[in-house]
């Protein structure tokens, strides 16, 4: 089973731990805010392992992002 699900009828389409309408970025956020595993649990109903597949989620998805850094002239010319 895929734990983390994308489909456009369940909140605007982002992506969700299955089952529920957290968005992973919720998750990943308020982990980052310094919130434990145990709160986000408890605050939203998700398992360790939902929270570990958003993780994995975000990694991935940072991961093939493509980023296409300016030309320093680009830069100067817009200061």
């Amino acid at each position: 089973m895929e734990r983390i699900v994308v489909d456009r009828t369940i909140v605007h389409g982002q992506p969700v731990v299955y089952g529920t309408r957290v968005p992973v970025a919720i998750v990943v956020g308020s982990l980052a805010a310094g919130m434990t595993f145990e709160e986000v649990e408890a605050e939203y109903g998700v398992t360790r392992q939902d929270i570990l597949a958003c993780l994995d989620y975000a990694a991935r998805s940072v991961s093939e992002e493509r980023i296409f850094p300016l030309e320093s002239e680009s830069l100067a010319a817009h200061a």
